[in-house]
């Protein structure tokens, strides 16, 4: 029998203390660097990490904490609306995006959910889109990233976002793919679409001064997060979404301890990297309020606020709080003691619940 994943969000808030959100350990170059927890017990454990030594010529990313070429260490990443209706399948590129949110895109249309897709290394893109319209959520969110937004147009709504000086995008600018769809789906970026864009609008490809550093907190590859000794930690095999209209759900491989993506009933694959499925190492599922601009759909997310989620990997999910301060600012995650959550190496799925659908989530 399933069994809906109910998550307290304000007995956990409360738990949550939140003069400590924030706080992050950016002592990297140490030769040894020790981390001081509190364990269950109330007794503080201390565990110490030595330096590690890096290929020549490679470092951590950002977004993902797998080793990259260091000469992309100040490139901005690129933020790409994709639209998720089923008449724009199969999705090009979405594979190798290091970061993936979905959120519904209206309220409309059984709540239609829209890709937002992070590329720290876009010099590679073969092809990626369709590409569509953003909203105001999505600026927000592609903001704490300073990435630069790749879309076309979208409602008057996300003008004063837009209008922030914090915000970079391109819009309408990209290829169109022959693919024998009406235009609104032929819109991709292909080789040479990005180059031409920074070069014809000054926009930096550089992280600039918006720019708040490091997002998530990683692990070490040698010690990778367990959940399964945590003591509210659930089984997560299936992460089954209320996105009603294409009907979302991931599920584990325990030989690879990654998380596949599905949705319209089959698996989700991209034709531009030899049809294999999207999967993620992470799962980051955040209930959301949202304010409804019209009856059209149009909407935005609370998410320059806090609440409550799950962190999910190889497995297992814990229940957590989430807090994002202003536009620019890393949304950051906390366990039930109120500690910024690691993530494991590896790619990220963030999903974004509207808090009157949170009691249909399924984890299991």
């Amino acid at each position: 029998m399933k069994r809906r994943a109910i998550l307290m969000l304000t007995a956990l808030a409360m738990t949550v203390s939140i003069t400590a959100c924030g706080s992050k350990n950016t002592d990297e170059t140490a030769a040894d660097s020790t981390e001081v927890a509190m364990t269950e017990a109330g007794t503080e454990e201390t565990e110490t990490e030595s330096e590690e030594v890096l290929p020549e010529g490679m470092y951590r990313s950002e977004l993902t904490n797998e080793l990259i070429d260091e000469s992309l260490k100040n490139q901005r990443p690129i933020a790409v609306m994709v639209d998720n209706e089923s008449i724009a399948l199969p999705h090009y590129g979405l594979s190798q995006a290091d970061v993936v949110y979905e959120m519904m895109n209206s309220t409309l249309n059984g709540r239609i959910t829209r890709f937002m897709v992070l590329v720290k290394d876009w010099e590679n893109i073969k092809q990626l889109g369709s590409i569509r319209s953003v909203r105001p959520t999505n600026i927000l969110i592609a903001s704490e990233w300073n990435a630069v937004i790749c879309h076309d147009g979208g409602p008057f709504y996300i003008d004063e976002y837009m209008a922030d000086p914090s915000v970079d995008n391109f819009s309408g600018t990209f290829s169109r793919v022959d693919n024998g769809k009406s235009r609104e789906y032929t819109e991709y970026i292909l080789p040479g679409d990005l180059d031409k864009n920074f070069e014809n609008s000054g926009v930096s490809k550089e992280y600039t001064s918006y720019y708040e550093g490091p997002h998530y907190q990683f692990a070490s590859e040698s010690n990778p997060v367990d959940l399964s000794s945590a003591s509210d930690a659930i089984d997560a095999n299936t992460v089954d979404l209320p996105f009603p209209h294409n009907g979302s759900y991931l599920e584990y491989n325990a030989d690879d301890q990654l998380y596949y993506y599905s949705e319209y009933g089959k698996a989700h694959v991209d034709p531009g990297n030899d049809n294999k499925q999207l999967c993620f190492k992470n799962l980051l599922i955040q209930s959301c309020g949202y304010t409804q601009y019209d009856e059209h759909g149009y909407l935005i997310f609370d998410c320059v606020s806090q609440g409550g989620g799950y962190y999910v990997t190889n497995g297992k999910a814990i229940p957590v709080t989430w807090k994002k301060e202003k536009m620019t600012s890393p949304t950051r995650y906390y366990d039930a003691a109120g500690n910024e959550i690691k993530i494991n190496t590896g790619k990220t799925y963030v999903g974004f619940v509207p808090v009157d659908d949170w009691l249909d989530l399924v984890i299991e």
